[in-house]
Order: structure tokens, then sequence, then C-alpha cells
């Protein structure tokens, strides 16, 4: 007799089409999971880690580690259930992710990063050897960018757009991994399904805010979410469903 499988494999085995099986992470991950309703047939996530006071790294740039071991493993986790994960070239360049799934068990994504300037050298890990990966840039000529392939769009870059061209490659399931203005990006363009913050209690007082976005009048220009709260200790994960939803304050 087989050996029940534990919650992340009941979840990973859902990854390619099925039912999320019962247990402790069907709650949270079912929502990543279900089929695409957005005209432009993808499902889009979101997620950024950022103190209790909303910031998501110091005035510097300094942002590891905001988050605990649960977060790290949560975003990996992400990444395995997602066809492609979407960063941006601030984050990029500060970092210097590899943006693979090496912390849980799952396959790797496709990596893409969001450069429309073009200001990314090759020598990034991203456009190194790995998984695939796509430099989506608004600039040049070349057709190769290190080991990624290159898709050019016009300028400005057109959200709404590329989610129908990720689709038409079948990159339906997309995770938005950061940073900031990456995030608030798609939030603005009402292109995010659903949101995930970690809240880590640290208070830095100062440094990076978590979204940026056109400035508010009134509260009313905000979005206001309803959400559900999962532990992850020392943090805790607010899981929101915007259902491509914007803020008032964003035309």
């Amino acid at each position: 007799m087989q050996p029940a499988p534990d919650a992340w494999s009941a979840v990973l085995a859902a990854r390619d089409g099925g039912a999320v099986a019962s247990g402790a992470l069907a709650p949270l991950f079912a929502p990543v999971l279900a089929a695409p309703v957005a005209p432009d047939g993808c499902r889009v996530i979101g997620r950024l880690c950022q103190t209790l006071d909303g910031r998501i790294a110091t005035a510097s740039g300094s942002s590891q580690w905001i988050g605990g071991p649960g977060d790290i493993e949560h975003t990996h986790r992400l990444r395995a259930l997602c066809h492609a994960v979407i960063v941006g070239a601030g984050t990029v360049a500060a970092d210097d992710p590899r943006l693979t799934t090496r912390e849980v068990a799952g396959p790797n994504p496709t990596r893409i990063i969001l450069d429309p300037a073009g200001r990314l050298p090759p020598s990034h890990q991203v456009f190194g050897d790995g998984p695939p990966s796509i430099l989506v840039t608004c600039t040049g000529k070349a057709t190769r960018h290190g080991e990624a392939a290159v898709l050019r769009l016009p300028a400005p870059l057109d959200l709404a757009a590329l989610l129908a061209r990720f689709a038409a490659m079948g990159l339906t399931r997309l995770f938005v991994e950061g940073g900031g203005i990456t995030v608030s990006r798609f939030l603005a363009a009402g292109c995010l399904d659903r949101l995930h913050v970690t809240i880590a209690p640290v208070i830095l007082g100062s440094g990076i805010p978590a979204f940026t976005l056109p400035q508010a009048s009134c509260i009313a220009d905000g979005l206001r979410a309803s959400f559900r709260v999962f532990p992850m200790d020392p943090d805790i994960l607010l899981d929101m469903p915007l259902d491509r939803a914007r803020p008032m304050v964003c035309p």
C-alpha cells in the first residue's frame, strides 16, 4: 500500500489539471490553480513581502531577509505551480535572482523579465543556463539576450496585450513575484486575479514602499479588498481575491 502523499505533493499533483485534493494547503493553493476567467486566458497571481509598516526594502535597497523561511518556501511553491514567473528589471539588478524552485519539489517556471528600457546586461543569472527565460523589452534588435529569448513590444509596455501574448504561448498561470513597482503596475492596470502579501513583524520607519500608485486624495480612491489570513511563522500571509479590480485612483 502506497503511503498517503503529503500536503504539498497533493497540491503539486493538481498543477496540470484536476481538483486540488483535500489537505492542509488546499485552501491556500486551490485558488491559484483555478481556471482562468479573464478574457485574455490568464490567471495572474501577485506577491510581495513587506514589513509591518509597509516597506519591502530599506532606502538603500536591502531586502534580505524581510520574510522568514516560510515566506521563502511559499514563494518557491508559487513558482512551481505557475507556468511562468515575472519580475521587473529593478529586482534583477538588485538581487540577481535565479527564479528556480530549488527549495521545494516541483518544476521550474519559465522566467520572464520585464526590461522595457533595455538596461540589464546578459551577465545576470536569469539570462544564463537553467529554465527557459524571456526578456520583454521595447528596445534593441537582438533576438537573444544571453540564453534568453527576446520578446520586443512597442513602448509604452501594454500589460493587457502582454498577457494575451503569454496566453498564446501556453503560459496561462503567471506569478508576478516583484518587485514593488512591477506588482503595482499590474495592480494599476487591473491585471491581477489574486494578491499574496506576506507581512513580517518588522518595523523600519523608512524605506521603499510596497506599492507605488498615483496619489490618492481620499480613502475611497484606493482598493478595499477582502482577504484570508494564513499563518506563516513567524509571519502572516494575506490572500486577497482581486479579480482584475484596480484602485479608483488608477485611470
